[in-house]
């Protein structure tokens, strides 16, 4: 039985991948800078954002990326020199949420819908529910995100394990700071396709966490994040296809958690290095 003949998996396929490779590279500064809480408040945003796109009669697209970039600026302008500061977060979190109820209440009640599962393929993902054109967008959106950490790589790093001394610098650690919680913001919106709003936490934290235990050079663990989370995408596609009974959302996050987990068990925290130098 050849997955590759059935057009929906080879859809999925293709936006999963670059979806996971966009979650990797994005999800080990998340790790890093330990932001993971803004991960974790963005997921709140997208099914917010999603479900207010389609109360009001847009596509739930331009909720995500509208609200999850809207959110992440904001957090990133309240927070010391543009990381995201957990007061922030905290104050509007169950508020976000709360509003995500509502605007779900609201399209199911007030809206003639013929997408009754809406609500639904926001929390948990539609990855194989993804047209030729939607599989195309999603991968051009993913690889744009990609080739703009890459980009901000090096500063950011910079910025991440030393400041203070990033700034006396001259690094620009306020701007880069707002840049990479945009681009936090619009993975988030690219992941809840593939795996929901509830799990998209998962696939940003798992395999950087992972990466982070396998090696202590900075580039090695970023690269390993990106890898991880590709590898994991891939393994969890497969099993959801041979396996039907499994939703893709679950299988992908049940390889990342898997994973994750047998690094803790098997394999002893490597120091973290005192700078750029062994990069």
């Amino acid at each position: 039985m050849n997955a590759f003949t059935h057009p929906y998996f080879v859809h999925a396929l293709l936006a999963g991948t670059a979806i996971a490779l966009a979650a990797g590279l994005v999800g080990y500064f998340l790790v890093l800078r330990a932001q993971v809480f803004t991960g974790d408040a963005l997921s709140h945003v997208a099914f917010t954002g999603a479900l207010a796109a389609l109360a009001l009669g847009y596509d739930l697209r331009l909720g995500l990326f509208a609200a999850t970039v809207v959110f992440a600026v904001v957090i990133g302008a309240l927070g010391r020199r543009g990381r995201a500061d957990d007061v922030a977060i905290g104050s509007v979190f169950s508020w976000i949420l709360g509003l995500g109820v509502f605007f779900l209440t609201l399209y199911t009640t007030s809206r003639n819908t013929g997408n009754g599962t809406a609500g639904v393929n926001v929390l948990f993902g539609s990855i194989f529910g993804l047209s030729a054109g939607q599989a195309r967008l999603a991968a051009t959106v993913a690889a744009a995100i990609c080739l703009a950490m890459l980009a901000v790589a090096r500063p950011l790093l910079f910025a991440s394990i030393d400041e203070a001394v990033a700034a006396a610098r001259r690094v620009p650690v306020r701007l880069l700071g707002l840049a990479f919680l945009i681009l936090v913001g619009a993975c988030a919106a690219e992941a809840t396709q593939a795996v929901g709003s509830l799990l998209l936490l998962g696939l940003l934290a798992a395999p950087a966490g992972a990466a982070q235990r396998l090696t202590d050079r900075p580039y090695h663990a970023l690269a390993l994040s990106a890898g991880l989370a590709v590898a994991e995408m891939w393994a969890g596609l497969a099993l959801s296809y041979y396996v039907p009974q499994l939703p893709p959302s679950f299988t992908i996050m049940a390889v990342a958690t898997a994973v994750y987990a047998a690094t803790l068990a098997t394999v002893r925290r490597p120091r973290p290095r005192a700078g750029l130098a062994e990069a």
